[in-house]
């Protein structure tokens, strides 16, 4: 029956379009002439002895099919037709049909009959087998792949190399694997090219390996393999997180003598480093030769050194960083003010503090929460709660809702204060701004009642 019912299927007239010359476009020019020519060989010499017509006819047929399973079908009852003999577009075609939907064991038996009836397969072939195998986490496999390339006289290319080589340090346990490969693919006529040294050392840096990491970018220079600029930033990061910043910024330094211009996130790495191990007069200095070394400092990389002044304890400094911004061309953001007020709160410098969060004000940034709560804890802290009171009556006025532990903050000290009229009269200024259900005052209900009770309790009672 089911024989009868792909016979019937082959013996229907076509009338498409057919989809698979899509493959063709993955091919590399020289290679996609190639197949097209093939293609129109195969187009004009229809098999006259089989009575399913031409293997173009077929190749389209199984094209079309939605089915990979029925699709193979097509092909085997094709297959068993005397004097006929499939078309390697064909072949290509059902793989990645197969592929897609993780028939592997079927895509096996297909490239054992290529090899069979000694078919020239084409690179393009390994390159979908081995993305095919990567997108279903299948690292054997697409291992495997490489060595499979030899088997059919097809050489594999660097970007098969690579491919294979980010796939496999994807995973932890098959970074070995890939080292092995990689040291090895010169016998089978690939050398590795900077992007594979790459791939390795963000591989054992990642890991740890320091020492194998630098050992691979050493050994470029020895096989006159040209580093990139990703390159030095790979085993800057490496030497960052293992502490060892002092040799990171000697690399840095051997990368500008070179004449390479290291890029942002080398410069990022480098000062988040820095300001970490407490270097800020380093990272302040890295900071003003950027734009010297042809790399502008953008806003991740002012906020990176305020924050490391911040963290110190030396608030001061980062406004110092905050001022140069302009004159280079960076606008502060939310975040560094953010950062700013919190430091200067700290430090309890809160008329700075406050001139900082009115300026960022108006700048057009609505005050975060958390700058909100810094300025009222510091301000209740030393007892200044009405300026605290007009800090959150500011920050309601402008649509920003303080967090339900600001209120927790500053509830309390109104109620808790000898001047309880003057008190109730700044709550009662702030509870005439609407409140909505996003105010989150109600969480702060508690300390709300306890004043109440106390208001009331202090009336004169009536005789």
């Amino acid at each position: 029956m089911r024989i009868a019912f792909i016979s019937r299927i082959i013996s229907r007239p076509l009338d498409f379009r057919p989809k698979f010359r899509s493959v063709f476009f993955y091919s590399s020019r020289p290679e996609r002439h190639q197949n097209q020519k093939r293609l129109q060989e195969e187009e004009g010499a229809p098999n006259s002895n089989s009575s399913i017509g031409s293997p173009c006819r077929v190749q389209k047929l199984i094209a079309s099919q939605t089915d990979p399973l029925l699709a193979k079908e097509i092909f085997d009852y094709a297959s068993n037709q005397p004097n006929f003999r499939h078309s390697y577009s064909c072949y290509l075609i059902l793989i990645l049909k197969l592929g897609r939907s993780k028939y592997f064991s079927l895509i096996d038996h297909l490239l054992v009959r290529l090899k069979s009836q000694a078919y020239t397969v084409t690179p393009t072939l390994f390159s979908h087998l081995i993305k095919l195998y990567a997108e279903a986490n299948l690292p054997d496999r697409a291992l495997k792949t490489f060595y499979t390339m030899m088997e059919f006289n097809c050489k594999p290319s660097v970007k098969h190399l690579n491919r294979i080589l980010e796939f496999l340090v994807s995973h932890r346990s098959y970074v070995r694997p890939a080292f092995d490969l990689f040291r090895n693919a010169h016998r089978y006529g690939v050398e590795p090219n900077t992007k594979s040294y790459n791939v390795l050392m963000r591989a054992f840096c990642f890991c740890g390996n320091i020492s194998i990491a630098y050992q691979l970018f050493n050994e470029m220079f020895k096989r006159d393999v040209v580093p990139d600029v990703e390159s030095y930033r790979i085993l800057m990061q490496g030497l960052c997180r293992k502490s060892q910043v002092n040799g990171a910024v000697d690399l840095l330094e051997d990368m500008l003598n070179k004449g390479f211009v290291p890029d942002t996130l080398s410069y990022t790495t480098l000062l988040n480093s820095l300001c970490r191990k407490k270097k800020l007069r380093e990272a302040y200095k890295l900071l003003c030769r950027m734009k010297v070394k042809g790399c502008n400092p953008d806003i991740v990389h002012y906020n990176t050194v305020i924050l490391g002044f911040c963290r110190e304890g030396r608030a001061m400094d980062a406004c110092k960083v905050l001022e140069d911004m302009a004159s280079n061309g960076c606008l502060p953001n939310l975040v560094s003010y953010r950062t700013l007020v919190n430091g200067l709160c700290d430090q309890g410098m809160l008329d700075e503090a406050k001139n900082y969060t009115e300026e960022m004000i108006s700048k057009g940034f609505s005050p975060h929460f958390s700058v909100i709560h810094a300025l009222v804890k510091a301000f209740c802290n030393v007892g200044r709660v009405e300026e605290a009171c007009g800090v959150v009556g500011e920050a309601l006025k402008l649509g920003e809702s303080p967090h339900v532990d600001t209120w927790m903050t500053i509830i309390p000290r109104i109620c808790e204060t000898d001047e309880t009229e003057r008190m109730g009269e700044v709550l009662e200024e702030l509870l005439k701004i609407e409140i909505k259900r996003h105010t989150r005052i109600v969480e702060a209900g508690v300390a709300l009642e306890d004043y109440l009770i106390r208001k009331i309790g202090a009336r004169p009672r009536r005789s």
